[in-house]
C-alpha cells in the first residue's frame, strides 16, 4: 500500500489524477509495485466537466456514482481505501452490481451520509433522482477488516470519507502513522 500511495502521490504531484485505481492496475514484481493503465488519467487543472464513467464500479467514488462532472484527485484516494481493505480481506469491500447497488453497499458500510456531512452529495443525488437508503448506521470497519490494526482502520476511514474534500491527500496519507515503518522520501 505504501508503494501504491507513493505512485498516486507522484501522479498527483505532477498534476494528474489516475481515475481508474483498482487492484488490476497495480503490477507487482518481487517487492516492487507499479501503477499501470493511465488511459483514463486527466490533468488536475483540466476544466470540467469530466465524463461520469470512470474507474471500475467497485472502486468508484460516491461523487462519480452520483454522476458529478466536477471531481478531482480525491477519487483516486477513495479507490485506494477500497484497495487497501481488499488487500487485507482478499475480497472487494463494496462489490455493487449496479451504480445504485454500489451506493447502497457503501451506505451499509460507512453509514448513510447526512445533509450536514455531505450537502453536495444530496444535491447530486437530487439531480439524478436518487434517494439515499434510510439512515444506515456505520458498520465498524474493524468487523469487516479484522486483520487490520488500529492505524490501518483509521487510514482506510480517512481515505473513504463521503465528502471528497475531507479525504486526505496522497502526500498526507504517506505521513500517516500506519506507514511509520517505511522511510519517507524527503522529496514528499
Amino acid at each position: 500500500m505504501f508503494q501504491t500511495m507513493q505512485a498516486v502521490n507522484h501522479v498527483h504531484k505532477h498534476g494528474y489524477f489516475h481515475r481508474d485505481m483498482k487492484p488490476e492496475n497495480l503490477l507487482v514484481s518481487g517487492d516492487t509495485v507499479k501503477l499501470a493503465d493511465f488511459g483514463l488519467a486527466r490533468e488536475i487543472r483540466a476544466r470540467p466537466p469530466f465524463t461520469d464513467y470512470v474507474s471500475t464500479r467497485w472502486y468508484r467514488a460516491p461523487e462519480v456514482l452520483l454522476r458529478s462532472s466536477i471531481y478531482n484527485s480525491p477519487l483516486d484516494i477513495w479507490a485506494c481505501g477500497g484497495i487497501m481493505a481488499e488487500l487485507y480481506t482478499l475480497r472487494p469491500l463494496f462489490p455493487g452490481s449496479s451504480e445504485s447497488d454500489q451506493l447502497y453497499k457503501i451506505c451499509s458500510v460507512l453509514g448513510t451520509p447526512t445533509t450536514v456531512s455531505w450537502p453536495e452529495g444530496f444535491k447530486l443525488a437530487s439531480q439524478i433522482g436518487y434517494r439515499f437508503p434510510q439512515q444506515f448506521v456505520p458498520t465498524r470497519l474493524e468487523t469487516l477488516v479484522p486483520q487490520a490494526n488500529a492505524e490501518g482502520i483509521q487510514l482506510m476511514q480517512a481515505m473513504m470519507h463521503w465528502d471528497p474534500n475531507r479525504r486526505g491527500s496522497a502526500a498526507k496519507i504517506l505521513h500517516h502513522p500506519y506507514f511509520e515503518a517505511w522511510p519517507i522520501s524527503p522529496a514528499l
